[in-house]
């Protein structure tokens, strides 16, 4: 098999903070060479070219967005871990200690909408949170938590809730998929429909790498289930909610528009016997193996996929939330969010070819620091979660909160 490593030119946008408080614009510098990224074709053992393959569109300060404006929608938030949004116009947010949070009418609401029993210790406790594609009718949301068993055990648990229309709280459904091994570290936790009306759940490895190579485990994989816990049928691996396997820390999922493909971001090694770094951006298959423990970054053995791009050994992304842009000047872009990097990403992929990146551009918003997870609002505008308060971040006095750019073009600019 041919390989290639595609040395990208990354244009780094910063973040320029506005008179008034609370608001901001990016913008665009010249562009710089950086510690680049490794665009991976399939993985091979012979040396990569040293210039960027050919139709390899290098990011310029030209190709950019000018002045995306920043606002601080809501602050004061602990850990807030995903987003989602009603058709009502309110933003659902989780927040990791158990809470789940409403926005309406640009206000941040006192009373949590729900609060769960929930594990918050290291990387666990409440994760994902997804609306279901019919909840003006059913009033149904999804959430993954971790949580501690009787024994003191960490096992992760993916439940419905459903929202009580009289007094506009929720409440716990039922629990859907449960007794997945949880750990201080490296619990995934994504939750997110996808365009074909199933429900995926990222799970990392939970500190064991051995069990992302064990098909009977549900650990370092993605899963997928219909709405109400039931697996699929034309799951790749028959009566199992396992989708892909051999993943890591996957903590990201989106669905690129008008091909359906899936794209997760996931985690790399933080050093010790594995190396460095190398966290990954991958075209998500049904039934192949991405690989971990036994591979990382560009190694590679037979029958493990290579990610479509990954950060190399020297530079760290930690990527988590990501998302498809659908309207404005960035459609098609795929953003996701870095937590020790402080920055969010915009990759470009060629439509006709799921492998071939056309473009990274990182867009640092140092003043905000760790980003967890990043959506696009039926606003048009993106919006991001901080994660200062997470025990890993320098909080300021307002933190975490809730951003929205809004770019030229898009319904949500003034």
């Amino acid at each position: 098999m041919m390989s290639r490593r595609v040395g990208l030119v990354m244009a780094t946008l910063t973040l320029v903070v506005s008179g008034c408080a609370g608001a901001g614009t990016l913008s665009p510098t010249a562009p710089q060479a950086t510690a680049a990224p490794t665009a991976t074709a399939p993985r091979a053992s012979t040396p990569p070219p040293t210039a960027p393959a050919a139709g390899v569109v290098q990011p310029t300060a030209s190709d950019t967005v000018p002045a995306p404006k920043v606002d601080v929608v809501a602050s004061n938030l602990d850990t807030p871990w995903a987003i989602d949004f009603s058709p009502d116009g309110r933003l659902f947010v989780s927040e990791r200690p158990g809470r789940i949070r409403i926005i309406a009418d640009g206000q941040l609401q006192a009373e949590p909408w729900l609060t769960l029993d929930v594990a918050e210790t290291g990387e666990a406790g409440l994760l994902g949170l997804a609306l279901d594609p019919q909840f003006a009718e059913n009033r149904f949301v999804y959430v993954a938590y971790t949580y501690r068993t009787g024994d003191g055990r960490l096992q992760n648990r993916l439940v419905r809730l459903r929202e009580d229309p009289a007094t506009g709280r929720g409440a716990m459904d039922r629990v859907l998929l449960d007794g997945v091994a949880g750990s201080s570290l490296h619990d995934g936790g994504r939750v997110k429909f996808g365009p074909d009306g199933k429900l995926y759940w990222t799970m990392g490895d939970a500190q064991n790498a051995q069990s992302a190579q064990d098909t009977a485990s549900l650990n370092g994989k993605i899963l997928r289930l219909n709405p109400d816990g039931t697996i699929p049928p034309d799951n790749p691996f028959p009566n199992s909610p396992v989708y892909s396997y051999g993943h890591r820390n996957p903590q990201g999922l989106a669905w690129q528009p008008g091909t359906g493909r899936l794209y997760a971001t996931e985690h790399g090694p933080s050093g010790g016997a594995e190396g460095c770094c190398r966290d990954e951006i991958n075209w998500i298959e049904p039934g192949k193996n991405y690989g971990w423990p036994l591979v990382t970054g560009d190694q590679t053995r037979p029958g493990l996929e290579p990610p479509v791009i990954q950060s190399g050994n020297t530079v760290t992304w930690a990527p988590s939330g990501a998302a498809f842009v659908t309207q404005g000047p960035w459609a098609g872009s795929l953003l996701f969010a870095g937590l020790r990097s402080q920055t969010l990403f915009r990759l470009v992929l060629d439509a006709n070819d799921p492998r071939h990146v056309l473009s990274l551009e990182p867009m640092r918003v140092g003043q905000f620091g760790r980003l967890r997870d990043v959506a696009q609002g039926p606003d048009g505008a993106i919006y991001i979660l901080t994660s200062n308060r997470d025990g890993r971040g320098s909080p300021a006095p307002e933190d975490d909160r809730v951003l929205r750019l809004t770019l030229m073009g898009t319904r949500g600019n003034s």
